[in-house]
């Protein structure tokens, strides 16, 4: 019998909420570019760091969705929140001055990063989605990501604000001066101050993860190794994916867009230097477009319960590719409105993969399922970041060539402009050929016109 209580009752929900807030809310993600840049890093390390980030959730995704179908979600959580207190502490502490040592440091703290990832990507969801079918209703689903949505980009709007406004020394400075204190600090000290309070939210995080509890059994006994069981695991699952189309189409669909929306909003700060925004406004920017995040979600559900899937992926496209080709034209000042878009598309994408493969997804292997859509997602990240690297590299060249009267910040910016101008006709002959293959897999079956 289906409960009819709220299920935000249920204590596991509550707890999967608060750790994704705590997890995915970051003071220094409104600087998150600059950030490395002042700590001594090139763009091109940036984007290669990037990559590494993504590489090393490819390698883990899969594997860690079923080692947490097989020995238990919450122990992945744990591990998760406590690499994110690890890769906090690296930056917390590195010392300055030394490139090599930097850049390694760093390096360490991508792949700690990526790790974190991969082991929470999945874990936490198939906690909450059993628990919610045991002590709840399923179809309450919606609601619940919803509500989770809504909550981050709250916290999003707190930590953005905050965490530009710390990393900026004049306004510390000045709030020194108003307590009355003589100290006068430089930006290599308050550029930690946005990492010293995510390292906070770490902490809390990982409080969150702890107090899980989990009534999923491991499933080793009688499989022999737990390596031997994890592979026995991914093969079944990749199998489901391969034999269930509609699932195949969620993941293709997603990735699509995921990685190419997540790589310009990974930019951001970089974008809204070309449409002469002050960079003191990034902060209040970011947090302008969380507020998105606290209406997005609840259209997001609302089209799930009167579209069809079918009908929610052309939504998701034309809103995308809006946002894509207005970004080109780098207007000043309104060039925020296709940024926007971006973002508004990014969030039904992780809306409407979550809510579907979690509907069609079996509790055995629901962490693995979700791993996998985990691993296309950012396979194609890293793909797309390495290429933009080489791109970047191109057209900076090609600038130097043909203008050799440049200085190197106008190549810097006349290789990003050329660069974001590839991004809509990527992203519209990978919707064409997904497409086609979707509607050969799918012919015959209706999962994707059904509405709900």
């Amino acid at each position: 019998m289906k409960s009819t209580a709220s299920p935000f009752t249920i204590p596991n929900i509550q707890l999967f909420i608060a750790f994704r807030v705590f997890f995915n809310a970051r003071f220094y993600y409104p600087v998150f570019t600059i950030l490395f840049l002042d700590y001594g890093l090139t763009i091109e390390q940036f984007a290669l760091l990037n990559t590494v980030w993504a590489i090393t959730i490819v390698c883990a995704e899969v594997p860690s969705g079923a080692l947490a179908d097989i020995l238990g979600r919450k122990y992945l959580l744990v591990t998760t929140s406590l690499l994110m207190v690890a890769e906090m502490s690296l930056l917390a502490f590195v010392p300055l001055g030394n490139s090599t040592v930097i850049f390694s440091v760093f390096l360490i703290n991508r792949v700690m990063s990526g790790l974190a990832e991969a082991l929470a990507s999945g874990a936490d969801e198939a906690i909450a989605y059993d628990s919610l079918v045991e002590e709840g209703n399923a179809e309450d689903w919606p609601k619940v990501l919803s509500v989770q949505m809504r909550l981050r980009s709250i916290a999003s709007i707190l930590t953005m604000t905050i965490g530009a406004l710390v990393y900026d020394p004049s306004v510390i400075n000045r709030v020194l001066f108003w307590i009355g204190s003589d100290l006068n600090v430089t930006q290599q000290v308050t550029m930690r101050f946005p990492i010293y309070l995510t390292f906070i939210l770490s902490l809390l995080a990982t409080a969150c993860a702890w107090k899980i509890r989990e009534k999923h059994a491991p499933q080793i006994a009688g499989q022999g190794s737990t390596s031997l069981a994890a592979l026995r695991k991914t093969l079944q699952a990749g199998a489901w994916l391969a034999r269930t189309p509609f699932a195949l189409a969620i993941i293709l669909f997603g990735t699509l867009y995921d990685h190419v929306l997540r790589m310009i909003v990974t930019m951001t700060s970089q974008y809204f230097r070309q449409i002469d925004l002050p960079e003191a406004s990034f902060g209040l920017i970011g947090s302008a477009m969380a507020v998105l995040g606290l209406v997005t979600p609840k259209v997001a559900e609302w089209m799930v319960a009167k579209n069809s899937p079918a009908a929610n992926v052309w939504w998701v496209s034309g809103i995308s590719l809006l946002g894509l080709f207005g970004l080109t034209g780098f207007f000043p000042y309104w060039g925020l409105l296709p940024m926007a878009c971006i973002f508004t598309a990014l969030m039904l994408v992780s809306f409407f993969t979550s809510h579907y493969l979690n509907r069609i997804t079996e509790s055995h292997q629901r962490a693995t399922v979700l791993s996998f859509k985990g691993l296309a997602f950012n396979l194609a990240y890293g793909t797309i970041g390495f290429l933009f690297a080489l791109l970047i590299s191109r057209l900076r060249d090609g600038g130097k060539a043909g203008h050799p009267g440049w200085s190197e910040a106008a190549i810097e910016n006349f290789a990003f402009q050329e660069a974001i101008g590839w991004f809509p006709w990527y992203a519209a002959v990978g919707l064409a050929l997904t497409i086609i293959f979707c509607l050969y897999r799918l012919r015959g079956t209706e999962d994707h016109r059904k509405i709900g």
